[in-house]
C-alpha cells in the first residue's frame, strides 16, 4: 500500500480526515496517531452531557472500534509523536517506532493556557480531556465549598452552568475583561448570557482578574482577586484560553506563528505536510490576514478539504465559521465572525428566549448572526452568508419579511 498518509492527532480533525480519505476511495495506508489511550471522542459534551452522566463514554466516541478495522485505519493509541523528519518523510513515535509517510497531516489541536506562577495546588483543573472531566465531576460531587471559574469564555461558562445547576455548587465566574465572551460573542449576546447566569445564581466578577490562588496543606482553599477580595473555594477551574500545539511542527522546521502557518489548501511550508484544526493558522480575506479558529466545525471542514487535496482534487478553504454552545437550557449559535464596530440589529426577542442578533459591516454587508434557541434562523443565516445576501436593517426587524426570499433568484 506504500507509505500513505499519517495523521498526528486523533480528535475531530484527525478522525474526520481519516474517514474522508476512505470515503473518497483512498487506497493507500492511513495511520492515525493518538497520544490518548482511548478511542477518539467528542470534546464538546465533556462540559455538559458527559459530566452530568446523560452521555456515556460509548456515545462520546467519534467512531466505534469497528470503524478502524473495517476502514483499515491503523489507530496507534497511547503513543504520540515525538518528532517529524520532513527530509526523510518519517514520524518518530514516543515509543521509539518510526512511521513513514507520503502525506502528513498535523492535527495536534491545542491545550489549555497554563497558569503562570507557582505550582498549583490540588483541585485546580482545566478541561481538555475525558480524564479531566472525570476528575472535575468527582471532586464536584464529593467535596464541599464554592467553585471559581477563572475566565468567561464558552467552555468556562458551560462548566459554570453544569456545576451550578447539576452539582448545586456555589459558583463564581471571574473575568478580567469588562464582559463575558469577549472573543467569541457580541456585547448583545454577552449581556444576555450574563443575565442568565446571574438568574441561575452564579456570581460574576467582571473587569477583575485573579492575583493569586491560596491553598491549605496542598489543597486549594481560596482565590485572591485583583481588588483584594478573597473567595473561599473547594475547587478552581481555569479557562483562560488555549495554546496551539505547534511545537512538533516548529521543531521540524515548519513555519509557525501562534499556530502552524498554512496556505489556502491547508499546506504548511512543506508541500507534503498539512495542518488542520485548532493548531493551524490559515489565510482569510485580503492583505495577507490569517487566523486560527477554535471550533469543531472548522476542524472537520479543514479535514475534508485536505482529504480532497490528497486525492488530487484541489480545493481552497474559505470558511464561513459557525459554532454553538449549550448552557442553562439554551442553545446559542453563531454564524460568521463578530468584529469590532459592527452594527447590531435584533430580530424577534432573544432576551425573551428566542431570536437573533444580525451584525453588519459599515458598508452594509452582513457579517455574522448570533441566534438564541433559533436553530432554523441559524441555518438560514449560514445560507445568507454563503450566498453573500445582505438584508437591510428594516428587513431584519420586520418578522413578517421572509429572509429566505433573498436567496431566491430574481
Amino acid at each position: 500500500m506504500g507509505a500513505g498518509t499519517v495523521i498526528i492527532g486523533a480528535s475531530h480533525a484527525g478522525v474526520t480526515c481519516a474517514a474522508a480519505l476512505r470515503e473518497a476511495g483512498y487506497g493507500k495506508k492511513v495511520t492515525l496517531i493518538s497520544d490518548e489511550d482511548v478511542l477518539p471522542y467528542h470534546r464538546p459534551p465533556l462540559s455538559k452531557g458527559y459530566m452530568t452522566a446523560t452521555v456515556d463514554y460509548e456515545n462520546l466516541c467519534l467512531k466505534g472500534e469497528s470503524f478502524y478495522k473495517e476502514e483499515d485505519v491503523s489507530l496507534l493509541r497511547g503513543v504520540g509523536a515525538k518528532a517529524v523528519d520532513p527530509a526523510a518523510k518519517t514520524v518518530l513515535l514516543a515509543d521509539g517506532g518510526v512511521v513513514a509517510y507520503e502525506h502528513l497531516v498535523i492535527a495536534t489541536g491545542s491545550r489549555p493556557r497554563p497558569w503562570s506562577g507557582a505550582k498549583l495546588p490540588e483541585h485546580v483543573y482545566s478541561l481538555r480531556t475525558v480524564q479531566d472531566a472525570d476528575r472535575i465531576a468527582k471532586v464536584a460531587a464529593t467535596t464541599s465549598g464554592a467553585v471559581v471559574v477563572v475566565g468567561g469564555g464558552y467552555v468556562g461558562l458551560e462548566l459554570a452552568a453544569t456545576l451550578r445547576v447539576y452539582f448545586k455548587k456555589e459558583v463564581h465566574v471571574v473575568e478580567a475583561g469588562p464582559r463575558l465572551l469577549m472573543r467569541a460573542a457580541s456585547a448583545a449576546l454577552s449581556g444576555l448570557v450574563a443575565d442568565m447566569h446571574v438568574a441561575a445564581g452564579t456570581t460574576l466578577h467582571l473587569g477583575c482578574g485573579v492575583s493569586g490562588i491560596e491553598d491549605h496543606n496542598g489543597v486549594v482553599s481560596g482565590v485572591v482577586l485583583a481588588n483584594g477580595t478573597v473567595i473561599p473555594v473547594g475547587m478552581v477551574i481555569l479557562g483562560i484560553g488555549i495554546v496551539p500545539n505547534q511545537e512538533l511542527a516548529k521543531a521540524a522546521g515548519l513555519m509557525c506563528d501562534d499556530g502552524i502557518v498554512v496556505d489556502h489548501a491547508l499546506r504548511t511550508s512543506d508541500p507534503s505536510v498539512f495542518a488542520i484544526g485548532d493548531c493551524s493558522r490559515f489565510p482569510v480575506g485580503p492583505a495577507g490576514q490569517t487566523m486560527r479558529l477554535e471550533c469543531v466545525q472548522n476542524a472537520m471542514d479543514q479535514a475534508r478539504i485536505v482529504a480532497s487535496v490528497i486525492m488530487g482534487k484541489p480545493q481552497t478553504y474559505a470558511p464561513i465559521p459557525w459554532f454553538w454552545s449549550d448552557q442553562l437550557g439554551s442553545k446559542f449559535q453563531t454564524a460568521g465572525m463578530i468584529q469590532p464596530g459592527m452594527a447590531c440589529i435584533t430580530r424577534d426577542t432573544p432576551k425573551d428566549g428566542k431570536g437573533a442578533f444580525f451584525h453588519f459591516h459599515a458598508d452594509g454587508r452582513l457579517g455574522a448572526v448570533e441566534t438564541v434557541n433559533a436553530p432554523a434562523q441559524h441555518m438560514l443565516a449560514r445560507r445568507l452568508l454563503a450566498a453573500g445576501a445582505n438584508p437591510t436593517a428594516q428587513q431584519v426587524q420586520d418578522t413578517q419579511f421572509d429572509l429566505k426570499s433573498l436567496l431566491r433568484p430574481v
